[in-house]
């Protein structure tokens, strides 16, 4: 299966802004894409790219002061098959995980392990270990939270998540991500393309998606809440402790998110109609997804 994915996006920066752009596809899909990955300023700039401790492919760049259109439009092979399923996936007690995987059983920005811990064990202590534990997390936080592109808040954490009982796929994710690792159980924040490929119509607006991966029976296994079902052509951009790691844009001073476009189609299918949502972004370095 071949995918066209891509994004328009316009800021308007008061000054000429450095800015951190977390938006090419991950270095594990790298060898997938048909055609390049490519970021394109208008006005044309310098563009730095560099890959961070994560593997994600990022890029420096200093926006100029008035309007920046950063875009890219490219092609990608995918297997066309849903997300794995492996129900007997088993845990991994902690002492025999390895080193690499003990950071995602930390608490971090979004991700509040030590005020969610009791809720947790409260919640899936009766629950078997493993791949069953996540599906249940993750049944957990599809039912209790209500998605609404106007429940989107960059500084909602996992447990006002909890609390308010709202938000898009980011705090789906991270919540599922919190409670797993109170549970013992390592999990990394994702983002990425995920476009409607298999799933009926009425079709949302495109946006950029977020999901996590659990660790499990030695390899890490995608997960998502906010779906909460095998999905079809997922491209993964950036992985990470929460949001905070893989903020699609951080920029170091004021600026504005004029128009904002996402776009991921099978070739050879009508692509959909994709309208433009102007958001305003906060003025200092926190991601938006």
């Amino acid at each position: 299966m071949k995918i066209r994915i891509g994004y328009d996006l316009i800021f308007e920066c008061p000054k000429p802004t450095p800015m951190i752009l977390t938006l090419k596809v991950h270095s594990s899909r790298a060898p997938d894409l048909l055609t390049p990955d490519t970021i394109h300023t208008d006005p044309p700039g310098s563009i730095a790219t560099y890959g961070d401790s994560y593997g994600n492919q990022c890029a420096r760049i200093v926006a100029p002061k008035g309007v920046l259109h950063l875009s890219a439009d490219a092609t990608i092979n995918d297997s066309g098959l849903p997300d794995t399923v492996k129900p007997q996936a088993s845990q991994t007690p902690v002492e025999h995980l390895p080193d690499e995987a003990l950071l995602f059983l930390l608490g971090s920005r979004y991700c509040e392990t030590d005020s969610l811990v009791d809720t947790a064990w409260q919640l899936f202590s009766n629950n078997v270990t493993g791949w069953s534990r996540v599906q249940a997390i993750c049944d957990f936080v599809h039912s209790h939270i209500e998605f609404g592109y106007q429940h989107a808040r960059n500084t909602r954490t996992a447990r006002e998540v909890l609390q308010v009982r709202q938000g898009v796929c980011r705090d789906f994710a991270h919540l599922a991500i919190a409670l797993c690792r109170c549970m013992n159980i390592p999990a990394r924040y994702c983002t990425g393309y995920l476009g409607d490929i298999g799933i009926p119509p009425p079709y949302g607006e495109m946006d950029f998606a977020a999901w996590f991966e659990a660790y499990l029976d030695g390899q890490w296994y995608v997960f998502d809440p906010r779906n909460n079902t095998p999905r079809i052509g997922r491209i993964l951009i950036a992985r990470g402790r929460d949001a905070a790691d893989v903020a699609i844009s951080t920029a170091f001073g004021p600026n504005i998110l004029r128009s904002f476009k996402v776009h991921t189609d099978e070739m050879g299918t009508a692509l959909a109609a994709n309208p433009v949502v102007t958001i305003p972004l906060a003025k200092s370095p926190l991601p938006r997804l």
